[in-house]
């Protein structure tokens, strides 16, 4: 919403914490009470949500988005999975609503820098209309395909390739630490070497090295993802022997 504003977007918002709009109303976006409220008010609504059953109640509740007078299309951030992305895309088209799953990869870091990888599926004349704000928000659109739910499947087998890497680099550095190596000195080999990865780049030098882990993904929400990536695995009969090895230390990590 940030990069919307700098942008010059205007904007109606609405979130359940107030903590979250008050900075934005404070730079000229508008306030509003529901997701209907902003559906009444503006053509164009972006969603970025935690779970697929918020998603679904925010888009399809009796307060939601399809209740909205002005909106006419459905933009979602979110990562919910395909089969939750097809379910609204269908509910809201019945109602004259076209709708874009554009899950987005890059964390809070890469929202406030503007460079936010997204995967978006849907009508391409309405993603090709969406170029302008998409490129307020990330640097890299990838248009999936017409079919709704394509963008959610992609996001799904990124993010758990991102985990899988994360929890293997934290193995190979625990197991290279307890050795008697430098953790700076590991990563930097890692990174000259074919064990680099997104965590070995970014998550280990900026968090686990210094000790500093803001703006990191909570582990529910990659939890969640993980989960969500196999289900649709196994709906589609493909066999995922690591993911669901992952899925599990995930698990064991909330509980944690």
């Amino acid at each position: 919403a940030g990069r919307l504003l700098d942008a010059g977007f205007t904007l109606f918002i609405h979130d359940v914490r107030e903590a979250v709009t008050a900075p934005l109303s404070a730079r000229g976006a508008t306030v509003m009470d529901s997701p209907k409220a902003v559906a009444d008010a503006v053509d164009t609504v972006i969603v970025s949500l935690p779970t697929p059953d918020v998603v679904r109640a925010v888009a399809l509740g009796d307060n939601g988005i399809i209740q909205g007078s002005a909106v006419r299309r459905y933009v979602d951030l979110s990562t919910t999975g395909a089969v939750m992305a097809v379910q609204i895309s269908t509910a809201l088209s019945e109602k004259g609503i076209e709708s874009l799953d554009s899950p987005v990869s890059g964390g809070v870091r890469g929202a406030e820098a503007g460079t936010l990888a997204l995967m978006v599926s849907g009508d391409k004349a309405f993603y090709e209309d969406m170029l302008p704000v998409f490129a307020a928000i990330g640097k890299n659109p990838f248009y999936l395909g017409e079919a709704p739910g394509l963008g959610q499947t992609m996001k799904l087998t990124n993010n758990y390739l991102s985990a899988t890497a994360n929890i293997a680099t934290a193995e190979a550095m625990v197991m290279g630490v307890k050795a008697g190596l430098d953790p700076k000195v590991m990563v930097d080999v890692f990174n000259a070497s074919s064990g680099r990865n997104d965590s070995t780049m970014n998550k280990v030098p900026t968090a686990i090295l210094t000790r500093r882990f803001d703006k990191s993904m909570k582990q529910r929400l990659l939890y969640k993802d993980v989960r969500l990536c196999m289900a649709e695995a196994e709906a589609m009969d493909v066999p995922m022997w690591l993911g669901n090895s992952v899925k599990q230390v995930l698990a064991f990590a909330v509980s944690q």
